[in-house]
């Protein structure tokens, strides 16, 4: 999102939600939890996994406080943060991986001669964007130092054509589609098999991380995750995003979506069937050009389907490992009435943090360029999972699976 902004203003088994959650604790440390801790009233905090995960953080209990003269009002708040918000200079290693489909997704692993050092049972995160986001974002750069920081290794997901990701099939990705993230949890699994596993998503990649918890049979590999600022209800999002001053983050996105959708359109020559080419390649909206391809590519009838079948808000009751969600109450992108707030009530495993302020992946608070407020949150989180869970025990060195993965994967340095 913030690279749309940039552009656009320069030129399985089931279970019970009874059951019992993985990150189970004692009784007794619950009920010190639910007696000693509370939120601050400025932060709205809910969730089945409250009692579970509240002790993990370490400000909660303190105020939020939105940057003055930034925060005032939400729209300046997101656009302030996509333009002046520094952008640290991380080392990345890129990895084209290549998926069963023939396309190709970029893996940035972070990189340094302190990274080299990391034993091979370090946790591992992945970072996936939001939409056309890549590892040159701001929000994500703060990411990765924070959590190398803290002694994760860090991998950013960057989808078909985002990121400079390369493209080589005539399919980009959807709000829905996770065969690639799939693909992507196999192969770092397969890499680092002794590393417990987690995953950070900022909006359009939040919706997709929180539909493959909620709809994919391995998503049990994972140890923890985390959304960001996400969409939910795509419906209500695109409703949303004709109203009023929205109209400009609208036609932002769809400016950085007609731009990469360009650089690879001899892959739709003569492609046929229900494909829009034309309105694709000049859409204004995001609507026209999911209407142009993405409904299509994915098996849609309709753009209304495609919305309705791929919003996360109707995952999250099937999500099984434990997921924060971060949300900004005025945030006008990803509305708050979009929130499954009854889903993650009555889910053990979930909770929900919304902040009073925020916009979209902006969150300035306490600093004005430096990391979002979230960065904190987002890390007390991960390392309370990756303190409180044993090793896991399931094994991802069997030779075929590593022959596979060696297949799929094309180093590019």
């Amino acid at each position: 999102m913030a690279r749309a902004l940039l552009l656009f203003h320069s030129t399985s088994s089931s279970f019970s939600l009874l059951s019992k959650p993985k990150h189970h604790l004692p009784l007794s440390t619950v009920t010190s939890a639910m007696s000693n801790h509370h939120h601050h009233p400025s932060l709205d905090v809910i969730g089945g996994g409250y009692d579970q995960f509240f002790q993990a953080f370490k400000t909660l209990n303190n105020p939020y406080n939105p940057f003055p003269l930034i925060a005032w009002n939400r729209h300046v708040e997101t656009i302030f943060a996509s333009f002046y918000r520094r952008t640290p200079d991380v080392k990345l290693r890129r990895q084209v991986l290549r998926t069963k489909d023939d396309g190709a997704v970029s893996l940035d692993w972070i990189s340094g001669p302190d990274v080299l050092h990391l034993p091979p049972d370090s946790p591992l995160l992945i970072l996936l964007p939001g939409l056309t986001g890549g590892s040159e974002d701001s929000y994500v750069r703060h990411m990765i130092l924070k959590a190398k920081s803290k002694g994760f290794r860090v991998v950013v997901f960057n989808s078909r054509g985002c990121g400079n990701s390369p493209v080589t099939t005539p399919q980009f990705y959807s709000a829905s589609f996770i065969g690639d993230m799939n693909e992507v949890v196999h192969h770092v699994s397969t890499k680092y098999p002794k590393a417990n596993l987690y995953a950070v998503g900022w909006s359009l990649g939040g919706n997709i991380l929180v539909n493959y918890l909620g709809r994919d049979s391995q998503a049990s590999r994972f140890s923890g995750a985390v959304s960001l600022c996400n969409p939910f209800d795509l419906v209500i999002a695109d409703e949303n995003f004709h109203k009023g001053f929205n109209n400009v983050y609208d036609k932002a996105l769809a400016k950085s979506l007609r731009k990469i959708f360009k650089k690879h359109a001899l892959l739709f020559e003569d492609i046929g069937g229900e494909y829009n080419i034309p309105l694709a390649a000049n859409c204004q909206t995001v609507r026209e050009y999911d209407d142009g391809i993405t409904r299509v590519s994915f098996g849609f009838k309709s753009v209304d389907e495609y919305y309705a079948s791929s919003s996360s808000s109707d995952s999250i009751k099937n999500v099984r490992v434990p997921l924060l969600c971060i949300q900004a109450e005025n945030d006008p992108i990803a509305p708050s009435t979009g929130i499954p707030r009854q889903d993650i009530k009555e889910n053990p495993n979930c909770m929900l943090i919304v902040t009073p302020k925020g916009g979209h992946l902006g969150w300035i608070a306490d600093t004005l360029l430096g990391a979002p407020w979230t960065d904190g949150p987002v890390m007390d989180f991960l390392e309370y999972l990756e303190g409180t869970t044993s090793k896991s025990s399931l094994s991802y060195n069997d030779p075929e699976n590593a022959q596979q993965a060696e297949a799929f994967a094309h180093e590019v340095i």
